[in-house]
């Protein structure tokens, strides 16, 4: 008996050899241009003045490599099996109960969308008012009306068509120039400051390099859930590696050494404003502002996958924009600038369900077969699972300085290798 396409669990079936298109450079533009954004460099503004130049140069450097190898990590899996996440999740965790961290996916990317929108409202309103424009109280409902119209817009579209044709053609060479813009005028800054000053500035304590880290690998972290959904359209596991490791660290790295050189050279709550007050960094910012889209449009795309998974019968395209009405709705409704710490808290529980992946998948060619055989329940995963997010949020307060992240990501692996149980 035939199933019908609108039935069919994409989410759970191996994307065909024939539909895998991807080469090294479509994921290098995919996940350069998903590393950059307004929310990174804030971050990376966050690390001074606590932080001497040269720690936090040290601890961006070690974070993004270190963050982005573990995306590659996993975008190599998902490429070789030719499953999404939410595939991933079954075949490791049981077909039953693999529902839990994927609607726990579901609702951090909801949160994530809407406050990807939140940042593009807030930033499209600052470059209207510096324009002469944008004054009036309806500015903030009518931009993020309108950035949620072009999501949906986007996510109407074909995934692998935007990837190859408007990220990697039109929308990466745009972000480039305006990051080498922007650098170029906060070095220019840095330069008629004192630039040797800037670079031997002491930090004022209150964080440690360590945590540093920690905060730095945060940000490719938090894609973990989502890297398999596209990398799963890749020709070769090798090349969804390097590609996604390379644009990804490549981006992280530009995006918080540049909110440090902002934050050295105009300290500003803002960091929009600071970028505004650099000449042409309205343009500029405008450029990286029609970047971020694509951010909106991962949370989205990624969370309709997941959906889809649940259920089949709703298509991803379909999914994708019930997701984008519902988050729109959110960043309408809700004050997410005080609701980040709490997504923080629910990404807290992917490390370590992502660090069983790993310790699980890591070196095996039969995902998919895996996902085939998968049982209801496997009780040890879960087991390994839950340990981890408890380590996740013990280790500040046992092992103060080291953070969260790398601890509970280096013990829920080393116990899932250990007891992986070899074919």
């Amino acid at each position: 008996m035939k199933t019908s396409t609108a039935t069919a669990n994409e989410a759970l079936t191996p994307v065909a050899t024939e539909q895998r298109v991807f080469h090294w450079h479509d994921h290098a533009s995919l996940w350069f241009s998903l590393g950059v954004g307004l929310l990174v460099m804030q971050v990376g503004a966050y690390l001074m003045p606590a932080l001497g130049t040269q720690e936090a140069m040290l601890a961006i450097v070690a974070g993004s490599v270190l963050g982005a190898g573990l995306l590659g990590w996993v975008a190599k899996i998902g490429c070789e099996s030719g499953l999404a996440s939410a595939g991933l999740m079954h075949a490791v965790y049981g077909r039953a109960f693999a529902r839990l961290p994927v609607v726990l996916n579901i609702a951090q990317l909801l949160g994530w969308g809407a406050f990807e929108l939140v940042v593009m409202r807030d930033a499209t309103v600052a470059i209207g008012r510096q324009a002469g424009a944008m004054a009036g109280t309806q500015w903030p409902w009518l931009a993020t009306l309108a950035w949620g119209g072009v999501v949906m817009l986007l996510i109407s579209g074909s995934m692998v068509r935007l990837v190859r044709k408007v990220i990697a053609r039109v929308a990466l060479p745009l972000v480039v120039l305006s990051l080498l813009w922007l650098s170029w005028q906060f070095l220019s800054l840095a330069h008629a400051q004192g630039l040797g000053a800037l670079w031997g500035r002491k930090g004022e304590g209150g964080m440690g390099v360590l945590p540093a880290l920690d905060l730095v690998i945060a940000m490719p972290i938090s894609w973990l859930p989502l890297v398999a959904d596209y990398a799963r359209h890749g020709k070769r596991g090798g090349d969804a590696l390097r590609g996604t490791w390379l644009g990804y660290a490549l981006a992280n790295m530009w995006c918080y050494a540049l909110g440090i050189l902002v934050a050295l050279t105009l300290p500003s709550e803002n960091l929009v404003q600071a970028l505004l007050l650099a000449q042409g960094g309205l343009i500029a910012l405008s450029l990286i502002l029609v970047d971020e889209v694509d951010n909106a449009y991962g949370d989205t795309y990624s969370g309709a996958v997941s959906a889809h998974s649940l259920a089949p019968r709703w298509s991803v395209r379909r999914w994708g924009l019930a997701l984008t009405a519902l988050s729109t709705a959110l960043a309408l409704a809700l004050p997410m600038h005080s609701l980040e710490p709490f997504l923080l808290l629910l990404s807290s529980v992917f490390v370590p369900l992502f660090g069983v992946i790993l310790g699980r998948l890591a070196g095996r060619a039969d995902a998919g077969a895996l996902l085939i055989t998968a049982r209801r329940v496997h009780p040890g995963c879960v087991v390994l699972w839950l340990l981890g997010i408890a380590v996740y949020h013990l280790s500040p307060l046992v092992l103060a300085g080291l953070g969260s992240a790398l601890p509970a990501l280096g013990f829920s692996f080393a116990l899932a290798w250990a007891t992986h149980p070899r074919p």
